[in-house]
């Protein structure tokens, strides 16, 4: 629901809240662009998801011609200092410390979750009981039950014309989106295999210090939540069906690390002299998994994949043809089809520019290729056409929801020495 504009005010930074949030105020104008409403954000979190965002809602109105005009209102964190610089660094109109202000705020349209993963079933919930519409980035929670929560939540708020969506932002490269309408076209005819890797390598030093996301209570799970929900879902996304079961392996290399002496800012961070502590989630995830086409899938996630910085690909094989991706590359598809004759067929490479591609119509001319930051502008304009059209946004709260029962098939099929595990539907 969009409510009339009002001027934003600005809450004294005096409490304490949560160390990935918060920055200085910077005016922004509340009124309309060329008649259209606004669509006034409040995120929670300012680190590394936190500017992506922020990416994503000054772009989106600027590049694409949008119903309504998203409004950087308000930016919230613990930290008073940090949250106004990353408020004046970002664009956002004044701050919070505390994110129970922000969702009670009544200039506040859609609140926007960039928080570690412990913190979202609350923040959504409270943020879909105010009336707001919401944006949480992925894996929705750090359990199904927290995920089953948040999806009833959400099912009803549709009822109340309030929209929340999960923040699968690898959907938004165009080469994927090209993906899913070639198979959707039935351009590889009936898929045979699906297979994704997620390959990092920041925590190959034993050295590196236990930040949030190597705790248990904090993240959830280690490389699994953190690389495997986003190949789980563009698995799911790409192949157009959801896996029915999986069989699992998991493995945390290196179990004890020194605990952080300051700050963390992205993936990086500074040890502290002396003490350690006990890495409590996964460091990689390995599982096979069935659709119920009777296509195989198969998935590795690891932050231990030495000289691999962010190495997301995927291939399908299907009875009439392939498609692969590699995020490195992320303006390129390679496509095989399958029907050509042998003497001239072989896999192909397509430059996903051109204005009939996705999203790309608003973007620059042929050949002119994106990068990682736009899919946050392509999520936060898909957004904003759903919320004012009163559609379901993809992916979905329930979307989320199943992502997090392949992941919690995952671990039981893992603690029980890869058994084969069925998903709960």
């Amino acid at each position: 629901m969009i409510r009339s504009a009002r001027t934003p005010h600005v809450r004294h930074p005096d409490q304490d809240e949560e160390d990935s949030h918060m920055g200085q105020p910077q005016q922004q104008s509340e009124g309309t662009e060329a008649g259209k409403p606004p669509l006034r954000v409040g995120m929670v979190g300012y680190a590394f998801m936190g500017a992506a965002h922020s990416q994503g809602w000054r772009t989106a109105g600027r590049v694409f011609d949008l119903p309504l005009n998203p409004v950087q209102a308000v930016i919230c964190g613990r930290d008073a200092t940090a949250v106004r610089a990353a408020a004046d660094r970002h664009g956002w109109a004044s701050v919070e410390t505390d994110w129970r202000a922000l969702v009670e705020r009544d200039d506040i349209d859609l609140v926007d979750i960039c928080t570690p993963g412990d913190s979202h079933a609350e923040i959504a919930l409270a943020a879909l009981a105010a009336g707001k519409h919401v944006l949480c980035e992925k894996p929705l929670a750090n359990s199904a039950e927290e995920a089953e929560a948040m999806a009833a939540a959400a099912e009803a708020a549709y009822g109340r014309g309030q929209l929340a969506m999960v923040g699968f932002n690898y959907r938004r490269v165009p080469a994927t989106a090209l993906a899913r309408s070639m198979v959707a076209e039935g351009r590889l005819g009936s898929l045979r295999h699906v297979r994704v890797t997620y390959l990092q390598d920041w925590l190959v030093d034993p050295e590196f210090p236990l930040t949030w996301r190597l705790r248990k209570e904090l993240a959830g799970s280690g490389a699994l939540g953190d690389l495997g929900a986003h190949i789980i879902d563009l698995a799911q996304y790409l192949a157009g069906e959801q896996l029915t079961g999986v069989s699992a392996l998991t493995e945390t290399f290196v179990k004890e690390r020194p605990l952080p002496g300051g700050a963390v800012k992205g993936l990086s961070a500074v040890s502290a002299e002396g003490a350690t502590g006990q890495v409590t989630v996964d460091d990689a995830a390995l599982f096979t998994g069935r659709f119920p086409s009777g296509a195989l899938a198969s998935f590795e996630a690891t932050r231990y994949a030495t000289g691999r910085k962010n190495a997301l690909r995927v291939e399908l094989n299907g009875e009439r043809g392939s498609l692969a991706f590699d995020l490195e590359r992320l303006n390129e598809l390679s496509y095989h089809d399958g029907t050509e004759p042998a003497a001239h067929a072989g896999f192909r490479r397509i430059l996903v520019t051109e204005p009939d591609h996705p999203y790309l119509d608003a973007w620059w001319p042929p050949g002119h290729g994106l990068g990682y930051e736009h899919t946050f502008v392509h999520q936060a304009r898909d957004l904003v056409h759903a919320i004012a059209e009163g559609r379901q946004p993809e992916p979905s709260f329930a979307d989320g929801l199943q992502v997090q029962r392949v992941l919690a098939a995952v671990e039981e099929s893992a603690e029980k020495n890869s058994v084969y595990t069925p998903i709960a539907v």
